[in-house]
């Protein structure tokens, strides 16, 4: 059916978005689960994976759930996102790493901290009322063997229904990534870095 006044193009337009909703619809109607946790990765070279994962924190704090955010390493940054979520609160932010692997030189520290993160990340996995569970750069304490990677992945497939994860870092372990339900890696274009320029407040933290 012709619109009044319709030019061909407008027709035409109009006809192919009304063939693409009528596929998007199908498509839609096909998904049958309606809740399911994810266990979400953010991983590659490029900026953005934390980040990302404190947007979806913000999205979570809209409708109303607890959040819990537990840092691999980081440990000397204070950054602007742990001062503003915590300062919103419904989030229990944990930060026990001691800063990365290149800072502390440590070994036997560096699995100490990676554990303690990891305790605090299953004790906020066991607590109900988390919704969405945070875990900032644990595919950096993956790569360097700081925990042990089975008992993790089958620690976050075997997390109640009802919880979220997403886990951030770059070189993401294929064991996790063939367990998760989303993958997003960030590629790196260009970066200021490499043109000279440091982290900056606001921008890298």
């Amino acid at each position: 059916m012709h619109e009044a006044g319709e030019t061909g193009e407008a027709q035409r337009h109009r006809e192919k978005m009304q063939k693409r909703k009528a596929l998007q619809d199908a498509e839609v109607a096909e998904k049958t689960i309606l809740n399911k946790g994810l266990l979400m990765v953010h991983t590659g070279p490029g900026k953005g994976k934390s980040t990302a994962a404190f947007g979806l924190v913000l999205r979570a704090l809209g409708h109303g759930w607890r959040v819990g955010v537990v840092q691999f390493g980081k440990g000397a940054w204070q950054s602007g996102e742990r001062k503003i979520l915590e300062n919103l609160g419904a989030v229990a932010w944990h930060t026990l790493g001691e800063g990365f692997t290149w800072e502390t030189q440590d070994r036997d520290r560096d699995e100490m901290a990676a554990r303690r993160a990891w305790d605090k990340a299953m004790e906020l996995m066991g607590d109900p009322a988390i919704r969405l569970l945070v875990l900032d750069e644990l595919n950096i304490a993956l790569r360097y063997e700081h925990l042990p990677l089975a008992q993790v992945v089958d620690a976050l497939t075997s997390r109640r229904e009802d919880l979220h994860v997403v886990v951030t870092g770059r070189n993401a372990k294929a064991e996790l990534i063939a367990a998760a339900d989303l993958v997003t890696e960030m590629t790196m274009v260009k970066h200021h870095f490499s043109a000279g320029v440091r982290a900056q407040e606001g921008i890298e933290f």
